[in-house]
């Protein structure tokens, strides 16, 4: 006899660390490992849930008093590109696709350390070396690409030089786009408007009916670009939802905000599994 029983990752909580995103806030994550012969399962379903993943660990904002974040996708079927993004595309369309498994490559980490230097110089991720970055590319216990954008080679140069990349996952009802970086030389192209445009054409071409963006935040800055995309979708409350106007989402900063961290753990659905 076979009985139905769920996954039961461990949850932790990080400590707090100032928030990137909102000026004197601070931000804490709940976390689970992502590993085993039931990965793709559980990242599937928590993806579903607000979650993200970075290398082998699942993630979803939890600050004290703050819930600010809210995780984003494209509804593909219903997603129809402004004037401004098809001239976008158009700019673009002398770039190469190349999907390829997830390998780290000198001519990315190259590409990498451009990007970092050029727009975040004082972020997190200032100080990765080469090594690290072979991690966030290579582990993974899912199914993810890295696609890369080429250009035509210019003067004294050979080959096609890169000119974006964006580590992906394959979910089940979608692409995720993990990480993304450009050549920053080549901020006339809007290159990281055109990933995103090119993976929903990926994901219309594959069946797939979303795009998984990460989080936005409203009133960030950082975060505004996402709101740009028609069909855009938000988890809020426990469901997606569209984000209809963004001028009507607000940064809830209030403590009762936020539900304690054992009734968010209790409200996280787990995939099934078949075991003896």
């Amino acid at each position: 006899m076979r009985h139905t029983l769920p996954i039961a990752p461990q949850f932790y909580v990080t400590a707090p660390q100032p928030c990137p995103y909102l000026d004197g806030r601070f931000e804490r994550k709940l976390f689970t490992a992502l590993q085993g012969e039931h990965a793709q399962r559980l990242n599937d379903a928590l993806s579903k849930q607000g979650f993200r993943r970075s290398q082998n660990v699942l993630y979803r904002p939890s600050c004290a008093e703050c819930s600010a974040c809210l995780s984003a996708r494209i509804d593909v079927a219903k997603f129809v590109p402004s004037r401004t993004q098809k001239r976008v595309q158009k700019a673009a369309s002398h770039l190469r696709r190349n999907a390829t498994s997830p390998w780290a490559t000198e001519d990315q980490f190259a590409l990498f350390r451009r990007y970092l230097d050029a727009r975040h110089a004082d972020g997190g991720m200032a100080d990765m070396d080469v090594f690290e970055f072979a991690a966030m590319i290579e582990e993974t216990p899912i199914k993810s690409r890295v696609i890369e954008y080429s250009r035509p080679a210019g003067a004294g140069e050979h080959g096609r030089p890169l000119a974006c990349v964006s580590l992906t996952d394959v979910f089940e009802d979608g692409l995720s786009m993990v990480y993304s970086f450009y050549d920053p030389d080549l901020q006339d192209l809007s290159l990281g408007t055109f990933a995103i445009l090119d993976h929903i054409d990926i994901a219309r071409e594959a069946g797939l009916p979303y795009v998984y963006l990460g989080y936005w935040v409203p009133g960030s800055r950082k975060m505004g670009y996402k709101a740009n995309f028609s069909a855009l979708e938000i988890y809020k409350g426990g469901q997606w939802v569209p984000v209809g106007d963004p001028a009507d989402h607000t940064a809830q900063l209030h403590p009762l905000s936020v539900e304690p961290i054992a009734e968010q753990v209790a409200h996280i659905a787990l995939p099934q599994t078949r075991t003896p």
